[in-house]
């Protein structure tokens, strides 16, 4: 790899605008089909309680995966992981877009989320591995972050669009010519990949299986809850199953030499306590999305555009967000920037919330709209950055599949308990059904209760250490750390660029 100060530019430029664009696929398909939701319903006959699968089969499959995608990253090569990744995307979007009825969009999702198990992992590793800790790093996941943060509030917003103009079929073809586009750039803007150094007779098949298992039958149950009852066979057999799955994971693991979860990683303060603060802040995101949707919709009546357009303030300042954060984490360092980021996106979710009416407006909403995309932009690059921080480079991967399995395992968690409690009391099938002020009541508390989540979040992540680098502390350390490695173990392929 060439040194940052001999790398050109311009290619690091392009480069960037290309990770910045395969996060922008995953973060628009997280999205992107909750307003669609009512339309995929009427159209395939999903039942009120079966809907849900449309959100949690791409939880399951993203959330049971990554794991096994961070890991095959780091053994395979981010670059091969990248083309495979984007082509499945492109792929099961493909599929989903054709389904004709409810299983085969399902499946379809569910294999998107495998997609954005593997892409994930090879985003995040290209960068870390890119650029250098520091300065340049924290200024190249801002714009990752940007892009992020910003295309989960655009997903609510182009998915009104699309489902308005073309039917809800366009949520899922427009991944389509998004995939070809980086399936075209790739080859040329990415570095090649090393040899496999341990080669796929290394990998770790054991502990693939028992992660894969566990972490989709965890999230299988989580996302079962609601619909089947939290005591059934389908969702407490699950998550007791994936629970016992993952504890043989971390037995296997302990005795395994090079495992697929190196345990001295999620040993470290700084890793341990990015997964709790990822958890807790997707659970939030993901419950704030849903009861906004749903309040604009089925409460206020607004349609599929209308929602949509109301989701712009809160994309615009997600969009400011991500651009800040190299700002402030230069500046404050990664636990000041993260804890507040937190605080002030669950005070913002919680606003909005609060001000809600079975007869409100959405001007009442737009102050929180905009706390809430700010701090949302601001945490989710932040919480990244924090999980490669001081991570090898051949276990970037594998650092950030581990954060990123707690953030969809904090959305399935999140949403699927308050939507219960959003519920809680409310009798669809009875004639009549539940009044718009008693549906907005359990949004309501749904809501501040997910704002609360996140500033508990915030708390959690002043455990972090705090690290605050230069343009010029960020290359003498990282100078200086290269020099001790090389000196320590001979080789230069394993340097871990740590700004002290």
């Amino acid at each position: 790899m060439m040194n940052s100060m001999t790398r050109s530019p311009a290619r690091s430029g392009h480069r960037l605008a290309l990770l910045a664009f395969a996060q922008l696929i995953i973060a628009l398909d997280y999205n992107i089909v909750y307003v669609a939701l009512p339309e995929i319903g009427a159209d395939l006959n999903f039942s009120a309680q079966s809907l849900q699968w449309v959100v949690s089969a791409y939880a399951v499959g993203f959330g049971g995966m990554l794991l096994f995608g961070g890991r095959a990253v780091d053994r395979l090569g981010a670059r091969r992981i990248f083309l495979v990744a984007v082509a499945i995307y492109g792929v099961s979007s493909l599929a989903g877009g054709l389904a004709t009825e409810p299983g085969l969009l399902v499946t379809a999702r569910a294999v998107q989320g495998v997609g954005g198990a593997l892409l994930f992992p090879a985003i995040l590793t290209l960068i870390y591995s890119g650029f250098a800790e520091g300065a340049e790093r924290n200024r190249a996941l801002a714009v990752w972050g940007a892009v992020g943060s910003g295309g989960l509030a655009a997903g609510s917003l182009l998915g009104g669009l699309f489902t308005d103009w073309w039917g809800w079929q366009s949520v899922l073809f427009v991944n389509v010519p998004l995939t070809l586009i980086a399936l075209l750039a790739a080859p040329r803007l990415l570095p090649t990949d090393a040899p496999p150094q341990h080669g796929v007779k290394a990998f770790d098949v054991p502990g693939a299986l028992l992660a894969t298992a566990g972490s989709s039958l965890i999230v299988f149950g989580l996302a079962s809850g609601p619909e089947t009852g939290w005591t059934s066979v389908r969702a407490l057999g699950s998550m007791v199953i994936g629970g016992v799955l993952l504890v043989a994971l971390l037995v296997t693991e302990a005795r395994t030499r090079d495992g697929l979860l190196p345990l001295r990683l999620v040993r470290t303060r700084t890793l341990a306590t990015t997964m709790a603060v990822a958890f807790l802040f997707m659970g939030t995101l993901a419950t704030g999305y849903y009861v906004l949707t749903t309040y604009l919709q089925p409460v206020l009546g607004y349609s599929p555009t209308q929602a949509g357009l109301a989701f712009l303030p809160l994309c615009v300042c997600s969009m400011v967000g991500g651009p800040m954060t190299a700002v402030l984490l230069t500046r404050f360092g990664i636990r000041a920037t993260l804890a507040g980021a937190l605080v002030t996106n669950g005070g913002g979710v919680a606003l909005v919330c609060v001000v809600m009416t079975a007869d409100g407006s959405f001007w009442s909403m737009l102050p929180g709209m905009v706390l809430w995309g700010l701090g949302g932009g601001v945490g989710f690059t932040a919480t990244f950055a924090a999980a490669g921080m001081g991570v090898a480079p051949m276990e970037q991967g594998v650092a950030s599949g581990v954060a990123s399995t707690s953030q969809q395992i904090g959305g399935a968690v999140g949403l699927a308990a308050l939507v219960a409690v959003a519920n809680h009391g409310l009798d669809y099938n009875a004639v009549p059904g539940p009044t718009l002020a008693e549906i907005v009541d359990g949004l309501r508390v749904a809501g501040v209760l997910a704002g609360a989540l996140s500033v508990v979040g915030g708390f959690v992540a002043l455990f972090l250490e705090s690290r605050k680098t230069t343009d010029a502390t960020a290359g003498a350390a990282s100078a200086d750390d290269e020099d001790e490695e090389v000196a320590a173990s001979g080789t230069a392929d394993e340097v871990s660029l740590t700004a002290k």
